[in-house]
């Protein structure tokens, strides 16, 4: 419950942007870094619990494929209609509404007999994690100083990735244990989640929302509440825009929403095909021991996602971004020349690819949440991960083909085309929004080309 009620420093008027961090930024932080952590366990638990499913259930590699991307498209679902209802009726129900639904749809993973039944469930928890997606990056982004703003959204990777980790450790320590193991590996989530969704209730609805729909008063109160009598909201006006998906493709917004949408896919696209399967591939590859390999691998993922906060202050948006996107090709490409045979050089490339890829993930949580005003903030986020998400699916899902009927080389080699195409939207469309209030960097974007500096990107 979000009940205290915290003053600042001195008592002349500070608008909310500038503050620094308090301890109801770190309560709002924690919340949504639950999420981020449960949906990390959640993606990243289905890799191993398809080892002792795949058998028992006698699974056909189009339904391996399904089991293994039906999160991914529920994400898609999630993330863009309840990204936009959240625009509609406030932030504050969507962020409850969407962990009641993950902890109930987890639960019911242990009783499922059919294929057919883990595809459905997996899709519901991953619309509800799609929604919070949509709602958690937009909560945050808009209580967040914008001083620490892009720290506090880049570690959703940095949780995300622990998360994913905690998947690994589970999953490597339980699911050759006894033939049951992979229901309650999957069924394990629902106790995190439930523990979230009790925490959640009382969260306060974002003042800067608010404020759009002209509800000054309220704003106010929420602001002098929790953050001090002191304190004023941000620069929001009370005239919104319209909230419709077609207002992301509008003469205003197109290349933003192209830029955020294009740029996600291609970091996660390589991410959830070679993560999601990654035993199998360590396996494909000749790594002994796969299951030990993909768990050191994993684990390097939360030392490449704490290296990109670093990098994230230290660098701008911008370079971050077209830098990674050019070293994973180039380390992709390596691996998919290496035989077979070369062990040591393949962890090595395997460890590069995963430090980067995980320390470029912290800008998904950053770049979309400050690229759109606040009436469409959810839509907008929502839409670039709906985007990602379904990009993710189809391949996740397609993977097992390709292994089958083109090889590891072939199929990595259309990952390098994935991360280049990357490469080739961030140059031309990537904004720098650093160091920007929320209101001036949603009013800049990707026309901006990237100019490093502390004034606005307009566009």
């Amino acid at each position: 419950m979000l009940r205290t009620r915290e003053g600042t420093m001195n008592a002349s008027p500070v608008r909310m942007d500038d503050l620094p961090l308090t301890r109801f930024h770190w309560r709002i932080a924690g919340l949504t870094f639950g999420a981020h952590l449960t949906d990390g366990y959640v993606l990243g638990v289905i890799g191993y619990a398809m080892i002792s499913l795949q058998p028992q259930m006698q699974l056909t590699p189009i339904q391996e494929g399904l089991i293994g991307s039906s999160a991914l498209f529920g994400l898609f679902l999630g993330s863009l209609i309840l990204g936009w209802i959240s625009d509609r009726i406030g932030r504050q129900r969507i962020f409850t509404f969407s962990f009641m639904l993950i902890t109930l749809a987890s639960f019911l993973q242990f009783f499922v007999v059919s294929p057919e039944q883990l595809i459905l469930l997996r899709i519901l928890i991953g619309f509800g994690l799609g929604g919070d997606y949509s709602v958690g990056h937009t909560l945050l982004a808009e209580f967040s100083p914008k001083r620490y703003r892009g720290m506090l959204l880049g570690m959703f990777s940095v949780v995300w990735t622990i998360g994913y980790v905690l998947a690994s450790v589970a999953g490597h320590a339980w699911i050759e244990s006894a033939p049951g193991a992979w229901r309650w590996l999957l069924a394990s989530t629902a106790l995190p989640a439930l523990i979230i969704t009790l925490m959640r209730l009382g969260t306060p609805e974002s003042p800067r929302w608010l404020m759009r729909q002209g509800r000054i008063s309220e704003a106010h109160d929420i602001v002098r509440r929790f953050l001090g009598a002191n304190v004023l909201p941000g620069d929001e006006i009370s005239v919104a825009t319209t909230r419709r998906i077609s207002t992301l493709f509008s003469a205003r917004y197109w290349r933003r929403t192209a830029f955020n949408s294009l740029f996600f896919i291609c970091l996660v696209v390589p991410w959830f095909v070679i993560y999601t399967w990654l035993p199998a591939i360590a396996k494909t590859i000749g790594l002994e021991d796969a299951l030990t390999a993909s768990l050191i691998l994993n684990m390097l993922l939360i030392v490449g996602a704490v290296l990109g906060l670093v990098l994230t202050w230290l660098l701008s948006r911008r370079q971050f971004l077209i830098g990674s996107f050019l070293l994973l090709a180039i380390t992709l490409t390596a691996l998919a020349f290496t035989p077979p045979a070369h062990g040591p050089a393949i962890l090595l490339l395997f460890t590069l690819f995963s430090m980067t890829i995980s320390a470029a993930s912290n800008l998904v949580g950053i770049l979309p949440a400050e690229s759109f005003p606040t009436d469409i903030r959810s839509l907008g986020v929502g839409f670039a991960t709906s985007m990602s998400r379904l990009g993710a699916a189809i391949s996740t899902g397609l993977l097992p083909v390709a292994l089958a009927n083109w090889g590891m080389r072939t199929t990595l080699l259309l990952l390098v085309g994935v991360l280049l195409g990357g490469l080739v939207v961030s140059m031309l469309w990537a904004p720098e929004t650093k160091n920007l209030s929320l209101v001036d960097a949603a009013d800049g974007g990707p026309a901006a080309q990237g100019r490093d500096n502390e004034h606005s990107v307009g566009i």
